[in-house]
């Protein structure tokens, strides 16, 4: 058992990221060969402004109507994503800093964010289930990839709970689904966080050719007021 632990750990966990790391750079080179479109009008606004207003909208869900009517769903979308970056953390910690893993601190907080993940991440497998008009839009990758996820964040919570060794299987398992979460991202949805600052950014710069985070002038603004 031992040494099939180290095997995944160690070696597959590092040919898995590779690979992604692989697949990245090739997509992020395919992106850039595109040439980007040119604005044919002068901006109205401040394009580095809007760029930065764009991109970080994820952190700023009063600016998005769903978000303000249901908090509770970019509740779940915070906590779901926390709870990836700490269990992909839990495969670094595992295999070369397990020390930290003595702290019952750092122990408490890793099982409380990734059993909250696990239980957003059921949260919002029963909403793609029950809503018919989810059920229409989504496809296997969509309930593949949150079924992996989840299952991810409870072997995570779990391996933590039997102090990484104390029940081999678990710990054994747990980088099994690492690795072929690894694999399987960039050829799903997954992938779509690459995406993100792409689409945000030429967003941004088109916002500002349409007079969105154009500074106006006080006296202008009330000078329009009166109109």
């Amino acid at each position: 058992m031992s040494e099939y632990l180290r095997l995944l750990e160690h070696d597959i966990h590092i040919a898995a990221l590779s690979f992604m790391g692989l697949a990245y750079a090739i997509r992020a080179f395919w992106l850039f060969s595109f040439r980007p479109v040119t604005e044919k009008s002068l901006p109205a606004g401040h394009p580095s402004r809007t760029v930065a207003s764009s991109l970080f909208t994820v952190a700023r869900p009063w600016t998005i109507e769903k978000h303000r009517r249901t908090p509770v769903f970019y509740a779940q979308f915070v906590v779901f994503h926390i709870g990836a970056a700490a269990a992909i953390s839990l495969t670094f910690i595992i295999p070369h800093w397990p020390e930290l893993l003595a702290i019952e601190a750092v122990v408490r907080l890793m099982q409380v964010t990734l059993i909250a993940a696990f239980v957003a991440g059921m949260a919002r497998l029963y909403r793609r289930l029950s809503d018919p008009s989810l059920r229409l839009i989504s496809t296997w990758d969509d309930y593949f990839a949150l079924v992996m996820m989840n299952l991810f964040y409870v072997l995570g919570a779990w391996t933590i709970s039997n102090r990484c060794g104390a029940c081999g299987w678990i710990v054994l398992t747990f980088f099994l689904v690492a690795a072929l979460i690894h694999l399987y991202v960039p050829f799903s949805k997954i992938v779509h966080y690459l995406y993100y600052p792409f689409v945000r950014y030429y967003l941004g710069k088109a916002m500002a050719h349409r007079g969105i985070g154009r500074y106006v002038h006080p006296e202008e603004s009330s000078w329009r007021n009166k109109l």
